[in-house]
Formats: C-alpha cells, structure tokens, sequence
C-alpha cells in the first residue's frame, strides 16, 4: 500500500516525508529533546538507496545538537496492516534515543494519549544490544507505558527489520522474523484501545 524504498539521492521524497521542525507541544518536544530538528540535507539526506538520519554536535538557532524527525503526518494515514522498517541503528552519541513509531492521526484533537501511540521500535538510550516496542494509552503510558524488551546484539553494525501486525483484535511486534510481543486486552476500551482508528 506505500511503500519507500530511497532510491532516489538527495533529499528525502517530499511526497512521503515531512520535516517536523516546528515543536508541536506549546513549543516543547514531547521529551525535552536537546537537539534542533532541521530540514537541512546534512541532518538528512538518501544515498545509495538509504535514508541517513544523522545528529550533529553544532550550534543552530541555540541548540548545541542538529538532527531531524521525519512523519508521514497528513501524508499517509491507515487502518490495520502490516508495517516494517528495515534500519541500523547509531551507538555513536551517547543520548540518542532512535523511535520507530505510529501516533493516531487525530492528536490534534484528541491529545496523547487518548489518540494512542504504537512504538514499533524504541533503542534504549546508551543501551546499544536492547530495543523495545511499546503501547501508549490512557490506561497506560509516559513513564508507564506497557512495552517488551528485546535483545539484538548486533544492532548498530547490522540492518534489520523492525515490525507491526495491526490488526481489530491485536497488536504483534516482531524483530526479523522472530515475534517477541503481543498486545490484546481482552475487554477493549477507550482507555486501552484507541487503534480501531487511523
């Protein structure tokens, strides 16, 4: 259904991507990020068939930090599906906290966490063998989401694939081939449901 496989060099294609630089949460990033989010090509940039997200330790509109957060937001949206991300991952700056994540489309009228967060992806900080998945509902989330840790002893020298099964019934997590999570309440509700929407 979409799908980006960077093949063309340059910047990252504009019909799928948006650089979020403009801080959503009454001029704060969610969780007190350091770093200025640019558009600049050396933050992001395709070459040879990969999207390179990189950090930078300069001053930039007074940041010490340079990087870039890429949404599909008003772009892409979608119901139930499967969603996989083939991706290394960085152990070269201690704080760095990649995220692979889905947030429902309608947060800007019904606030986080009511709108649910799926984290398909989270390494966990200087932790460079552990990743996690997480969910984010009313019923749980910020610092007690309901989440699995997963090792990956090779995640910063090698690429893989990083996933969701999304179904009416479930949430399935899964690193490679190997599924590692499954989130399924049984009475399913406004506070620990939300993902019967896009």
């Amino acid at each position: 259904v979409w799908a980006d496989e960077f093949d063309v060099d340059g910047s990252p294609c504009e019909e799928n991507w948006f650089h979020e630089t403009i801080p959503p949460n009454n001029g704060s990033w969610w969780n007190g990020e350091t770093q200025y989010y640019t558009n600049k090509l050396s933050n992001s940039f395709v070459e040879d068939g990969l999207l390179h997200i990189v950090a930078k330790k300069e001053s930039y509109k007074g940041k010490n930090f340079t990087s870039a957060r890429l949404v599909t937001n008003k772009l892409f949206d979608f119901t139930y599906g499967k969603v996989e991300v083939r991706a290394k991952l960085t152990n070269g700056m201690s704080g760095t906290w990649p995220a692979i994540w889905l947030l429902g489309s309608d947060f800007e009228t019904n606030p986080w966490p009511a709108c649910g967060e799926i984290d398909i992806m989270e390494q966990l900080f200087e932790d460079f063998l552990m990743v996690q998945c997480a969910i984010h509902v009313p019923a749980s989330y910020g610092d007690t989401p309901v989440l699995k840790q997963f090792n990956v002893s090779d995640v910063t020298e090698n690429f893989h694939v990083y996933g969701v099964e999304w179904t009416p019934k479930e949430l399935r997590f899964f690193v490679d081939d190997t599924f590692y999570f499954t989130y399924a309440p049984e009475e399913k509700n406004d506070a620990n449901w939300h993902f019967y929407r896009n």
